[in-house]
This record gives structure tokens, C-alpha cells and sequence, in this order.
């Protein structure tokens, strides 16, 4: 749960807040709501992403709804360390494509009083924790999932299910791409593939393969 009540103005330290969940779950939008709400409250606040992410703007933080907030693209975490000086409240979007080191800029950021606020996928298409999201969820103060709407099966999903032929782990993409599946739409499918990928060979092949090795 998050509460937005807790600063006791004498501790002198920040917080951190992650925000996950699947494809289309909503993780942007939160984030861009909360960062608008800090800025209407008149405190400095600064939001990065991936410059890799460049789907809908190059500096720009877009949510599915077309909802954005202005944001500075960083090929590196160790760059937001150095960026956000001076900051209230820093945002990051899409933190899984960040390496590891993110987890020490974030720790070191609310160290240093800053609020800051993560969001990114806590799973890969293979249904795997992605990348440091895993352990910026367990060093965050406030852990909030939220989820999509299933595709096939219309409840909660969780699951990022790829649709494109493509085996590299990060590789972006929209609703062409991928689509939110729930934990029992997700099985068959994933299940469906590998059925795909099986070599099945035709019975009078396998009975005929003795006689040839024989003779």
C-alpha cells in the first residue's frame, strides 16, 4: 500500500516507490500521476527513462493513454545520479532496461531525501523477474501491482505474452507486439509454442530408419 503521509520533516531521508506490473497495466500512467501531483505541490522534480525507449517520444514519458510528461533520456543509470541534484522527487520509467547499478542510484537518491518513484515490468515475456526490477522492489519502501485486463480471458493479467517472433529480451514494441495475458491464458499459449517447436516425425519414417541402418 502506499501512503503519501509519511514524511516526518526531522529524518532527513527519502523513499523509494516501485511500481510493476505487465504490458498495459497501467504502470506509466500512475507514475506520470504522481510526479503531476508533486509538481502541482510546487516541489523540483525530474524524470528519466532509457534513451533506448524512444516508442512514442524521444523526451517524453507516454502512457498507453496518451497520457505524458516531459522526461531526460539517459543511456546509463550512473547518469540520473548526476542529474537529479537539487531534486525533490525524481521518477524513473521503465526501469527494467536499466542495469543493476539503478538500484544503487535509487538507494542513494532517497539516502539523500529525495522520493523517488520506479516503473517499470517485474517480468521478461518469458514470464522470468526482468532484469534489477526484482531487486529494487525489495530495497522499495512502497511495492504497488497493478495489472491489465486479460485479452483472451478478460480477468486480471500479469503476463506479458509476446506475440512477434523474436527470442531477445529486450525488444519494443506495442500491442502489435505483445498483449496481457492472465496466469491461465499465459500457460496455453507458452504451452501452444513449444507444442509448435517439437520435431514430430512421421511414424513410417521412424519404422523405416531401423531397416536403413541395418542394411
Amino acid at each position: 500500500m502506499f501512503l503519501e503521509n509519511t514524511v516526518n520533516h526531522e529524518e532527513q531521508f527519502g523513499w523509494i516507490e516501485v511500481i510493476c506490473g505487465s504490458m498495459f497495466s497501467g504502470k506509466t500512467e500512475e507514475l506520470i500521476r504522481r510526479l503531476k501531483r508533486a509538481k502541482f505541490a510546487k516541489q523540483n522534480v525530474e524524470i528519466f527513462k532509457p534513451a533506448i525507449d524512444t516508442r512514442y517520444d524521444e523526451e517524453m514519458v507516454v502512457s498507453h493513454d496518451s497520457n505524458e510528461i516531459r522526461s531526460t533520456p539517459v543511456p546509463s543509470a550512473s547518469n540520473i545520479r548526476i542529474l537529479a541534484d537539487g531534486c525533490d522527487v525524481v521518477g524513473i520509467d521503465e526501469a527494467q532496461f536499466f542495469d543493476d547499478e539503478i538500484v544503487t542510484v535509487c538507494n542513494d537518491l532517497a539516502n539523500r531525501g529525495v522520493r523517488v518513484i520506479v516503473a517499470g515490468l517485474d517480468m521478461d515475456f518469458k514470464g522470468n523477474p526482468f532484469g534489477p526490477m526484482p531487486n529494487l522492489m525489495a530495497t522499495a519502501e512502497y511495492v504497488t501491482k497493478v495489472h491489465a485486463v486479460c485479452t483472451r480471458t478478460g480477468n486480471l493479467a500479469q503476463f506479458s505474452y509476446r506475440k512477434a517472433i523474436n527470442d531477445d529480451l529486450v525488444f519494443l514494441g506495442e500491442n502489435e507486439e505483445y498483449e496481457p495475458l492472465s496466469r491461465a491464458a499465459y500457460y496455453k499459449a507458452m504451452l501452444k509454442e513449444r507444442v509448435k517447436k517439437l520435431d514430430v516425425q512421421d511414424p513410417e519414417e521412424l519404422k523405416s530408419k531401423p531397416k536403413e541402418e541395418n542394411a
